[in-house]
């Protein structure tokens, strides 16, 4: 069987980044930038008042209380320029910019809010409350590398340099189509040998986790003609596809009888537990990947940690590797099959790890308890209660 490093490795080999593209910043949530930002003037752009106040200079309040002339009412976005003189004092809003003279900023708490002459109750010491300029961003810094998700902070200094427009690598936009002639929407009633499907939800769900865009393309039967007609439908907006189910050995295996004898998806037997059965290759004139996932639920869901998010950040331009593990220790004996790595669901709770109880690749109520998988390499069989193991973090 193929090792699980390999299969990885065969798929990021084949993925490309999405070309880059320039967006207005109302749509660069969840992208990532492809170009370093820079600030073009320093942030904040003058010295400002940090509070509502008077501007001051903090050598005419050392002896406390002192009762000075208010010369002036200085308000946010006020663009005359303004001064004080010795003795002085101009009423400040938060925002303004200070008067040349002032040095300090008395908060209003401090005084008696006079408007006409003020008693000021407190010392202050020279650059209180005050924003100086470039104290945030210094004009030509860089304020966000390229590979940066943008986020709504990020939103913000985007907003804040100036940029109306920016260069990122857009979400995937990746189609989810279940397979299986018993599987039923959830909301209808089920019929006899009928289950309800779950996997597109779960798996389109774990697309936008992921940073992607995830569209749910229902279920198919088990004809293959039919599950290639929708195929090539959804193909018009996918930046990806991800099937589940139809790809085991048995007969009724519609995604395998439809793709194999295209040439350009390759169904092999990875050497895990659950999912063993993947398959991956590119379709349609644009060379789409596709991700041919297991029908269990556990099973899509384990492959997709490991295989479809990594070929996701890849194509987002992000570092794309297997997902990162933290060590602990197992409360309970763990069992393996010889030859395979074992993804066992677990709750991992301050350095200790617990199997949950129903670890078979149906069992969808026990992954949904679980918030860790825990790794069981392929030459270990069993481990005992308070082995230290890998796990990986949900």
């Amino acid at each position: 069987m193929k090792p699980v490093e390999r299969h990885l490795a065969d798929i990021l080999g084949t993925v490309r980044p999405l070309a880059p593209l320039e967006v207005d910043l109302e749509r660069a949530l969840g992208t990532v930038l492809a170009e370093d930002v820079t600030a073009p003037v320093s942030l904040p752009p003058f010295d400002n008042s940090a509070m509502d106040g008077y501007a001051v200079r903090a050598g005419d309040v050392v002896n406390v209380p002192v009762s000075l002339s208010v010369t002036e009412d200085v308000a946010a976005g006020d663009g005359a320029l303004r001064a004080i003189g010795s003795g002085m004092v101009a009423r400040i809003m938060t925002g303004a910019p200070v008067p040349a003279g002032a040095d300090a900023v008395v908060p209003v708490e401090w005084t008696d809010a006079g408007r006409t002459q003020v008693t000021i109750h407190k010392q202050v010491q020279p650059g209180n409350a005050i924003r100086l300029i470039g104290e945030d961003v210094r004009a030509g810094d860089v304020v966000l590398r390229e590979g940066t998700r943008i986020g709504a902070a990020q939103l913000g200094i985007l907003a804040g340099v100036g940029r109306r427009r920016v260069r990122v690598r857009p979400q995937p936009r990746v189609v989810v189509l279940s397979t299986g002639a018993e599987l039923a929407e959830p909301g209808t009633p089920l019929g006899p040998g009928q289950i309800w499907e779950s996997n597109s939800f779960m798996l389109a769900a774990a697309v936008r986790e992921a940073g992607a865009e995830g569209f749910r393309a229902g279920a198919v039967t088990d004809d293959p003609n039919r599950f290639l007609d929708i195929l090539d439908a959804q193909l018009l907006r996918a930046d990806a596809v991800i099937t589940s189910g139809g790809v085991s050995m048995g007969a009724y295996e519609p995604v395998k009888e439809a793709l194999a004898p295209l040439g350009r998806v390759v169904f092999e037997k990875v050497a895990m537990q659950p999912g063993m059965p993947q398959g991956f290759g590119l379709v349609g004139d644009d060379n789409v990947p596709i991700f041919t996932l297991p029908g269990n639920p556990v099973s899509a869901f384990v492959s997709f940690v490991l295989f479809v998010r990594p070929a996701l950040r890849q194509m987002q331009g992000l570092p794309a590797t297997l997902p990162e593990t933290v060590r602990a220790t197992t409360t309970a004996p763990l069992h393996s099959p010889p030859g395979r790595r074992s993804f066992l669901r677990a709750i991992l709770t301050d350095g200790t790890v617990a199997p949950v109880h129903g670890q078979g690749s149906h069992q969808l109520a026990a992954l949904a308890s679980a918030n860790a998988l825990v790794i069981v390499p392929e030459d270990v069989t069993v481990l005992a209660e308070g082995a230290t193991v890998e796990v990986i973090p949900l």
